[in-house]
């Protein structure tokens, strides 16, 4: 599969960076941009919720006109969105702008990539010795932040997140003055996901999040503090206790350090009306068709909301 890359300073302004995207690239600006966090580690996914998250993101991809944010390896949650776009390929249906931000440090077989203006085969067979890891060869295009580092995450991060801000203020609807609406989609993640989701929650405008429960760890986490926790993100004595005993097993974390998850956690609660949570049912045949509603602020001055409908063809759990 041919795609385009771009190894870039880890401090590179994200105006510089969307001129690429757009004028040396030839991207079309999204109508949404979907933003793909979880676990970096490989995990499985029950098989029902591995098909809802991937036909569900290419659905929303196909019809919005959407990019898609992921951390651009081979591994955990990236995987499984690169299986969706393997499955969506196969079909022929279009090609999928999927882009993957990924520290250069940590990214095999970087002699495959070296040069300017380059046609260059890269090798995705990993090496199960090496601390690095090859990039997800389903993905369309690859920024790759460098800071110096070998075998570290981080350089990528403070980039990616301008970068979706940057892309959110540009006007696709001028008349209204419309900004391209985020979105954060998460699947399973260690503790740094639960404060990723609060640093969405909090952004002017919000970044709405959508959690897929099932898929374990964080997401489950957050799904959990989701329908127990009141307005104002407080939770009963009990079930505080219980959330705490599973942030510590979950993590192997001790009572401190799941204490100062908790509040994290909470302050997410704080929020939760812009938190969507979708899990599939046991009994899928209970409901035939569903439908995801995910309610996107256009901006922090305005009431009004775009909306996208997001089709699962198994049954989900909408709350909003």
């Amino acid at each position: 599969m041919f795609c385009q890359y771009v190894r870039v300073s880890y401090d590179t302004k994200p105006d510089l960076l969307l001129h690429l995207m757009t004028k040396e690239w030839q991207l079309e600006l999204p109508k949404l941009l979907i933003s793909v966090h979880g676990g970096l580690q490989n995990f499985e996914l029950q098989p029902k919720l591995k098909q809802v998250f991937g036909k569900g993101l290419i659905k929303a991809a196909m019809t919005t006109g959407a990019w898609i944010f992921t951390g651009g390896v081979n591994t955990g949650v990236i995987r499984h969105v690169g299986d969706a776009l393997k499955d969506h390929a196969s079909k022929s249906r279009g090609k999928i702008c999927t882009i993957g931000i990924a520290p250069w440090g940590i990214v095999e077989n970087q002699e495959d990539l070296v040069g300017k203006d380059v046609v260059r085969p890269y090798q995705t067979m990993s090496n199960p010795l090496s601390k690095l890891t090859v990039l997800n060869s389903l993905h369309s295009h690859f920024i790759l932040a460098d800071n110096g580092t070998t075998g570290k995450y981080g350089a990528e991060v403070k980039l990616r997140r301008q970068l979706e801000k940057h892309i959110s203020l540009q006007k696709i609807n001028t008349r209204i003055g419309q900004g391209v609406p985020v979105v954060a989609l998460i699947v399973e993640g260690g503790p740094n996901v639960i404060s990723i989701v609060l640093e969405y929650l909090r952004d002017t405008p919000p970044v709405p999040v959508v959690v897929c429960d099932g898929s374990g760890r964080a997401s489950d986490i957050l799904a959990f503090g989701h329908k127990y926790s009141e307005e104002g993100g407080i939770i009963n004595e009990s079930l505080r206790d219980q959330l705490l005993v599973t942030i510590q097993k979950t993590f192997t974390y001790s009572r401190t350090q799941a204490q100062h998850l908790f509040i994290i956690l909470m302050e997410c609660m704080k929020k939760k009306e812009l938190v969507s949570v979708c899990c599939v049912t046991v009994n899928v045949l209970m409901i035939e068709s569903t439908t995801l509603l995910v309610y996107i602020p256009v901006s922090s001055s305005k009431s009004s909301q775009f909306t996208f409908v997001l089709p699962l063809s198994a049954s989900t759990s909408r709350t909003s």
